[in-house]
């Protein structure tokens, strides 16, 4: 198996991955290196990591693995993600994404979790995650059948939890479906896909706007497309989210990492200061999107498949 096409992945090399993803002793930043790399992988050692890393202290690293699951669309992996999601001892931040990391895999096995879930839990944003999941399935249902004719792809190349909006809606109409707090979550997700795959400097501002919904859920995600757009307008109202300490960790979370790609001297300079925040999903963050981008600036990547063998043993 080549894990970039040229440098071939040892069996050596995916235990040292795995062991070293959930090696508590190890930086944030080397753990995240490790699950970056396992999320390319198939089979079961890399699976069974990165289902054991859901269930880490670190609520980052946890809700990273549950992403990463999500979007390998490995449906071994749904038995253990509907695990995360029913227990309400795992932080929230965990539990939404498992409870999104089934909606990406679309298996409408998970309906019945899902749609249970969706109005008993206690959490609002797992509850308006598993609305997202549902839909999702039932509209990727509609494209398998060929009674929904859309694109499947993302430009991106993520597995987004919502299909774009028709790319016949103007940056106008996009803008009234986003803002409107009497519309559906999913609704709204899908005018900010398709703003953010319009992605012009128009688009951006009105994904910047959104920044101000009421929905914890949505801002993240917000933030999120920012970080994947790179725009720097978006770089002010980033940093005030931050700064936020009363705003919702998912959120704060999200604008750092988005900062880290960003990576103007400003946004730099607030990351290094806020891996002091006594928020650990916070501070952890800025320590992930600092390494990340101290190894793209020396040319480097992230991934450990892209180093000398020598470097892994």
């Amino acid at each position: 198996m080549d894990c970039d096409g040229s440098f071939e992945c040892t069996p050596e090399l995916e235990d040292f991955l795995c062991e070293r993803l959930l090696d508590q002793s190890q930086p944030i930043a080397e753990r995240f290196r490790a699950l970056f790399s396992l999320r390319n992988l198939k089979g079961d050692r890399p699976r069974e990591a990165l289902v054991s890393a859901t269930r880490d202290p670190s609520n980052l690293l946890a809700h990273e693995a549950a992403f990463a699951l999500g979007q390998m669309q490995d449906t071994e992996a749904i038995p253990a993600l509907e695990e995360v999601l029913k227990d309400l001892s795992l932080h929230p931040i965990v539990r939404h994404e498992a409870a999104e990391a089934l909606g990406a895999i679309g298996s409408e096995e998970v309906v019945t979790l899902l749609k249970d879930t969706l109005i008993e839990d206690p959490i609002l944003e797992v509850q308006e995650t598993c609305e997202l999941a549902l839909r999702r399935i039932m509209e990727q249902k509609n494209i398998d059948s060929g009674d929904v004719t859309t694109s499947k792809v993302s430009p991106f190349h993520t597995v987004d939890p919502a299909m774009p909006a028709s790319l016949d809606c103007s940056v106008d109409q996009l803008r009234e479906v986003i803002l409107n707090e009497e519309e559906g979550i999913y609704e709204r997700y899908a005018a900010l896909f398709a703003l953010r795959n319009q992605g012009d400097d128009a688009a951006v501002r009105v994904i910047i706007e959104s920044l101000g919904a009421r929905s914890a859920l949505l801002r993240h995600e917000v933030a999120y497309v920012l970080g994947q757009l790179q725009h720097k307008m978006a770089a002010s109202a980033l940093a005030d989210i931050i700064k936020n300490v009363d705003e919702h960790p998912m959120v704060r979370h999200e604008a750092a990492e988005a900062l880290g790609s960003i990576a103007d001297s400003e946004s730099i300079q607030l990351l290094q200061e806020f891996t002091n925040d006594p928020e650990p999903i916070v501070s952890q963050s800025c320590e992930v999107a600092l390494s990340m981008l101290e190894f793209e600036r020396a040319g480097k990547s992230f991934e450990f498949f892209f180093m000398e063998p020598p470097e892994v043993q």
